[in-house]
């Protein structure tokens, strides 16, 4: 296999997918085994030896393992990547790299409460106050990304680049559910891109489980 690069993780996680998608973007050969969830493998020795935390996803190249999915990608978009989507120049790299953290940070907790409560919960198990508080927090998240992007086309600019993964990773999750939301045209429209990027149909936008 072209590099040796093996990436773990069950694909409908929202973390897995980051990685598999900035992947595909890069253009990289990798073989993809599924692992957490129902798929087990977590907790085998091996992969502890890999990644103590018993998580996914997780990275091999060569040498190299890694864990942690904005670490995953950074990795891959300085090692494989190329303008525009890994930006060489300093500045432009933080700017966007500001927004992986962001999404990744701000949305954890809120996001969980909404997803897991809806998705991943039997009906009579769902705590509705909590699912509702996760909803109304998301919504404000998002209006943050809808005002950023009425300047530019990405959150990393003009450009798709590593600042847009997180987020167009939740942001997947977050169109599909069904549920309504408020009217963010930018957020929307910048969507709309990603869906129709080959890479994204591919890596992303797997059954929401």
């Amino acid at each position: 296999m072209e590099n040796g690069i093996t990436i773990w993780g069950r694909g409908n996680s929202t973390n897995v997918r980051k990685v598999l998608w900035c992947a595909e973007e890069v253009g990289i050969r990798y073989a993809h085994i599924p692992a957490g969830g129902a798929f087990g493998i977590v907790e085998d020795a091996d992969y502890l030896a890999m990644n103590p935390n018993g998580l996914v996803p997780c990275l091999q190249d060569g040498e190299l393992v890694l864990w942690e999915s904005n670490a995953i990608v950074r990795y891959l978009a300085r090692r494989y990547g190329a303008e525009p989507f890994a930006p060489a120049d300093a500045a432009r790299w933080a700017s966007a790299d500001k927004w992986m953290d962001w999404a990744s940070l701000a949305f954890a907790a809120p996001f969980r409460d909404l997803f897991w409560n809806m998705v991943r919960c039997a009906p009579d198990q769902r705590n509705d106050a909590e699912m509702r508080r996760g909803q109304d927090q998301c919504e404000g998240l998002m209006g943050i990304a809808d005002q950023a992007l009425s300047d530019a086309l990405y959150l990393s600019g003009d450009d798709l680049g590593i600042g847009d993964v997180p987020l167009g990773a939740i942001a997947y999750a977050w169109f599909s559910l069904p549920i309504e939301r408020p009217d963010l045209p930018h957020l929307a429209a910048w969507y709309d891109r990603l869906c129709a990027r080959p890479a994204f149909r591919k890596a992303v936008m797997t059954p929401v489980t």
